[in-house]
């Protein structure tokens, strides 16, 4: 019996020290996570604080005087995007607030993306406010940017342009467009209105009125259903490529269905460029609306040939009007 009690107390003695090493085992275990967590977020506010300050600039332009407004600071953004994608709609809407001048598709122009030093000195011309036209605010912007196609350049040298973009401080802006298919009859319709002139002799890619959106939808442009899967491959891989080459910028991705249905996307923008949020507003009118069905001409075709694929869905609605 003796030895039986004895047995049982060395027993409770080696469990309540078994459980004793565990629980301080444990207690180490959650204190090394917490610390490492920590470790982690300390620098990632650093980096974080670091990019803000680094965000802000205070351009000398030679072509005018900023005056009073000298020592307000400018962010530097630039929309990265695809033609046909609701970039000229997005552009007007951040151009109606009061302290934005985003200026338009400059790299459209051969001539000024000829190599990197051409880019590099139109960017710098466009970030010291001495790019005139009709978008900029000049003396009292608070962001200034441009509009830049991927098929402007901006693949042919990624590495020095995500190198100058770093430097400066350029947030960036994906804006893409989910409905690929969308797309290629937005850019079908388009090129064949800047020969046809349908706007009384007049090629508009983009319309202010009901009646000028109504007159461009009626033409049906024929989709090229043979070619048709590659090319929205080969739209979603240069999307993909965009994304990978410019990963290490302070950015942020938009879809334009997402614009469509929820403007608090425009709020999201405002907040990332460091803007006083405002109430963005366009006259651009929407030309291509209701299903894709009213707007293909050989559009039995084109759905036999995405039904079974991983576009499919690109056949049904993706967003109200």
């Amino acid at each position: 019996m003796l030895l039986r009690m004895s047995l049982l107390m060395f027993s409770m003695v080696c469990g309540v020290f078994v459980f004793y090493v565990c629980l301080k085992q444990t207690s180490i275990h959650a204190r090394t996570i917490l610390l490492e967590l920590q470790q982690i977020e300390k620098p990632s506010r650093n980096i974080f604080n670091l990019l803000e300050i680094s965000n802000l600039h205070y351009p000398n332009p030679v072509s005018f005087n900023r005056s009073e407004c000298a020592r307000n600071p400018i962010r530097l953004f630039a929309i990265l995007t695809n033609q046909r994608s609701g970039s000229g709609w997005f552009e007007t809407l951040l151009n109606s607030h009061m302290n934005v001048s985003s200026n338009g598709e400059i790299f459209s122009v051969p001539d000024r993306r000829v190599n990197v030093s051409t880019i590099v000195k139109t960017l710098d011309k466009i970030y010291n406010l001495d790019w005139l036209n009709s978008a900029s605010k000049n003396e009292c912007s608070a962001a200034i940017g441009l509009k830049w196609m991927l098929n402007q350049g901006l693949l042919e040298h990624p590495k020095e342009i995500v190198d100058y973009f770093n430097c400066r401080g350029v947030s960036v802006i994906f804006l893409f467009r989910r409905n690929l298919l969308r797309r290629v009859v937005s850019t079908l319709a388009n090129s064949y209105d800047r020969y046809a002139k349908l706007l009384n002799g007049t090629h508009k890619s983009h319309v202010h009125s009901k009646e000028e959106a109504d007159t461009l939808s009626k033409y049906k442009p024929t989709v090229n259903s043979t070619s048709l899967l590659a090319d929205l491959n080969d739209m979603e891989r240069k999307a993909a490529t965009a994304l990978e080459y410019f990963n290490t910028t302070r950015h942020m991705i938009l879809y334009y269905e997402d614009l469509i249905r929820n403007r608090t996307k425009l709020k999201e923008v405002q907040e990332f460029l460091g803007l006083p949020v405002m109430k963005l507003t366009s006259r651009q009118v929407k030309i291509h609306k209701g299903p894709l069905s009213e707007h293909i001409k050989n559009w039995d075709e084109v759905a036999n040939k995405l039904k079974g694929t991983s576009y499919e869905s690109f056949l049904q609605a993706d967003y109200s009007s």
